[in-house]
């Protein structure tokens, strides 16, 4: 049986290794020290100890990782998202070493994985590009790049993703500790602190497009997202397809992502992402060569599985659909569930779990790589599980949303949850309408964080306050939300694998 080594861990872990064991192949996990009695780590056929809890002693640890990989014959690696993922030198190094890796190759990882040379290869697509600068080596530099560009610029580490290494910086008197703290997050991130700049796009939409390419030459646009949902610059609610977006741009958008896709022979899974103005003008971002952390909402609306199309392109088979084949049903969304105070400044919030109910019913998926007496670490995103619906509208998702996370249930740590409800129920995003600094023209939102004796109490008061009315004759369905029946949708949709 081939093995197949998943070179990350948490929910990301957790949801590629049952897609490996769906295809027929054995799982194989490693870890560090705060991970040795991870979910991700008991679910795989092995698991193999990478070294201590810092990340560049472990899970950035490409020398550690091969060699287990070699260790254990394992045929190919998935590198999740994060940590290594678009890293060219562990591509490279899992070439050498006769290990597939399953992504791009490591020469396309360094082409897109240079933010610079990708706006240029978007630029020759026909794409428009937001003014940026080259690589800057300094922070003397840095200022000299934002009074070429213009003020508010955005500092952004040139490897990785997901939010790291990003700062907004309004003035030049910004800039130098902006530069420190981006540096720095980025190098714990990423092991690369190289940064560069670009303009600041006042209030726009960032929607993205999910591409996939075979060894053929085919590549297909499995439809668009709206992640303009972002707290520090992270998104934390995401959907597909994009609201609000004519046709005639969702196609052009479409087309663009597949174009720069094949401008770099590019193989595998891939997010083309695009900041978006209020007269519909899209602009590159930039090409995550990776799968995405949102890609569940697009596997709802699609009913195909992303990490079993990534196995197969990386075993050298066809795309199993064209581009007329792909349809699209229905609405999906995703909210991030984090353990981190939002009225902290969404300051991670490190514990142990004592208190643990995931939400279920029509609709719902939750990945997670966490359970009851799991140790949440500082050394680790936060993030606890993402939580998902399909519905066959945008409102009945959002509806649907919020009832799973109504039925979501954690103790022993302040989490985002509350947080994630108020935005979900905001006017303003009930009707579609936002962008990227959402969260701060729109806030302050209501971010109740209780721990496990808090919430015990409140749950203890509630059910006393709801007695009352029941015992005196009063309705049951009345005091409490009839959330059952709500979130339904009104006729049957399409039934997704």
């Amino acid at each position: 049986m081939k093995k197949v080594l998943v070179a990350n861990r948490g929910e990301i872990a957790v949801r590629i290794i049952r897609t490996i064991r769906e295809c027929g192949f054995s799982p194989i996990a490693v870890y560090s020290d705060a991970d040795r009695g991870a979910l991700h780590v008991r679910m795989a056929d092995e698991a193999h100890y990478l070294g201590a809890s810092p990340p560049l002693e472990s899970y950035l640890a490409i020398d550690k990782i091969v060699a287990v990989a070699k260790r254990t014959r394992a045929h190919s690696i998935h590198p999740g998202y994060g940590f290594l993922s678009e890293n060219a030198p562990f591509a490279r190094a899992c070439e050498r070493a006769k290990i597939t890796f399953i992504g791009p190759p490591s020469k396309v990882i360094a082409a897109m994985g240079d933010k610079i040379g990708a706006r240029e290869r978007a630029k020759t697509a026909g794409v428009r590009v937001v003014p940026a600068s080259d690589v800057l080596p300094n922070v003397s530099s840095a200022r000299r790049a934002a009074r070429r560009v213009g003020y508010p610029v955005l500092l952004k580490a040139c490897a990785g993703g997901g939010g790291k290494g990003m700062r907004r910086v309004r003035a030049e008197i910004e800039m130098e500790e902006a530069y420190r703290l981006a540096q720095s997050e980025a190098k714990k991130a990423f092991a690369d602190d190289s940064l560069y700049l670009e303009r600041y796009l006042i209030r726009p939409r960032h929607i993205e497009v999910q591409i996939f390419a075979d060894t053929l030459g085919n590549v297909v646009a499995l439809g668009d997202r709206e992640c303009s949902i972002q707290r520090r610059h992270q998104k934390i609610i995401e959907e597909a397809p994009a609201p609000h977006l004519s046709d005639e741009t969702r196609a052009m958008m479409a087309s663009a992502a597949r174009d720069i896709a094949r401008s770099v022979g590019y193989r595998g899974a891939a997010t083309v992402e695009f900041l978006v103005d209020r007269k519909e003008r899209f602009y590159f971002l930039e090409m995550n060569t990776r799968l995405q952390v949102e890609h569940p909402v697009t596997e709802w609306t699609t009913g195909l599985d992303l990490v079993a199309w990534q196995i197969d392109v990386a075993q050298k088979k066809p795309l199993p659909l064209e581009q007329r084949d792909v349809a699209l049903v229905g609405h999906a969304m995703e909210a991030r569930l984090y353990a981190e105070d939002p009225n902290n400044h969404f300051f991670p919030s490190p514990g142990s779990i004592t208190l643990l109910q995931w939400p279920s019913g029509p609709g719902v998926r939750v990945d997670s790589g966490i359970e009851a007496g799991s140790e949440i670490s500082l050394y680790y995103d936060p993030l606890l599980a993402k939580i998902s619906v399909w519905s066959e509208t945008r409102d009945q998702a959002r509806i649907r949303l919020l009832r799973a996370l109504d039925e979501t249930r954690i103790g022993g740590l302040k989490t985002n949850l509350h947080f994630l409800k108020s935005i979900l129920v905001h006017p303003r995003f009930a009707e579609g309408r936002v962008s990227t600094t959402f969260i701060q023209d729109e806030g302050p939102f209501p971010a109740q964080t209780l721990t496990d004796l808090e919430f015990d109490a409140a749950l203890a008061t509630a059910s006393l306050a709801m007695a009352v009315p029941v015992a005196s004759g009063g309705s049951a369905e009345r005091a409490v939300s009839a959330w059952w029946r709500s979130g339904l949708p009104r006729r049957r949709g399409q039934a997704f694998g």
